[in-house]
């Protein structure tokens, strides 16, 4: 707005529009002089709103002017944009607003898939679940397998009933502790007496009604040492048990003095007190092949 109160009009015929005209110039030095008549400006101005894009030179520097202050505003405007958006400091509650949101959502979901999820039920058909054993429960060791015990082959022209009715004499010798000449000893008696099978007796009815594997006619001896109920060795039963004679004869050959330097035939016939006091000897090789065949 002037101070005269007249506007503005760059395209008016009267006004002072042209106010940059009053600087000297090089063009308005040059210009013709019909150019400063004053026919001369109304002509001009009358082809300015004829032409309202022709060049005029206050309008240049102005133009010139304006496009500068613009582009430096617009450069001020970007340099501003990016110094905010360097300089900004992110929002601490936005970031921790939007974790929280997403572990909800997070939540969520995982508890919608929980839902959804069809629970499994024990069915007849499903084999149930082998049993654990618990942490106390003790493993019970295998048994040891028994040890197989060592077959006895008969020797010295035995069989193997005269081979099982010596192993009786040396088991029995064996558990009172006798040492192994009085097992000798017992054997050969044995051998002499009944070939080493049990005898039942033909005169004792009874005797017969224990295991035995032959019957004899001498008088009422029984057993594998031919021993005799009527002079006190025992009763029918104990002596067709061939343990219990066997230790009848082991128990009267101990109280024998000095029976283990005797020979063996003096020392059979101080127990068995025999008719032919001298026939043991020749049993006394095998026996000893038989005692330590069944010793090992």
């Amino acid at each position: 707005m002037r101070d005269d109160g007249t506007l503005d009009d760059q395209y008016g015929l009267g006004g002072s529009a042209d106010r940059s005209d009053d600087t000297p110039s090089t063009v308005q030095s040059t210009a013709s002089p019909a150019a400063s008549t004053p026919r001369g400006s109304l002509r001009t101005r009358f082809n300015a709103l004829l032409n309202p894009l022709a060049a005029r030179p206050g309008r240049t520097k102005m133009a010139v002017a304006t496009g500068a202050v613009c582009c430096l505003g617009l450069v001020g405007g970007f340099s501003q944009i990016g110094a905010r958006a360097a300089g900004d400091t992110p929002n601490p509650a936005v970031p921790a607003e939007a974790a929280q949101r997403a572990a909800v959502d997070a939540a969520s979901r995982d508890l919608a898939r929980e839902s959804t999820a069809p629970a499994a039920t024990p069915s007849a058909a499903t084999p149930s679940a082998t049993p654990t054993a618990s942490p106390s429960a003790t493993v019970k060791p295998k048994p040891k397998a028994k040890p197989t015990p060592r077959r006895i082959v008969p020797v010295a022209g035995l069989d193997q009933t005269q081979m099982n009715n010596a192993k009786k004499i040396v088991q029995a010798g064996r558990e009172m502790g006798v040492p192994r000449r009085g097992l000798v000893i017992a054997v050969a008696t044995a051998m002499q007496e009944s070939t080493l099978l049990n005898y039942a007796s033909g005169v004792l009815p009874e005797s017969q009604n224990y295991p035995h594997q032959a019957i004899g006619w001498d008088h009422d001896s029984v057993g594998l040492f031919q021993q005799r109920p009527s002079s006190g060795w025992g009763t029918v039963e104990e002596l067709m048990d061939p343990e219990y004679a066997t230790q009848a004869f082991l128990s009267a050959l101990e109280e024998i003095p000095g029976w283990q330097d005797l020979p063996l035939t003096v020392a059979a016939q101080a127990v068995q007190v025999s008719a032919f006091p001298d026939a043991y000897a020749q049993h006394e090789w095998a026996a000893n092949a038989v005692v330590k065949e069944i010793l090992g």
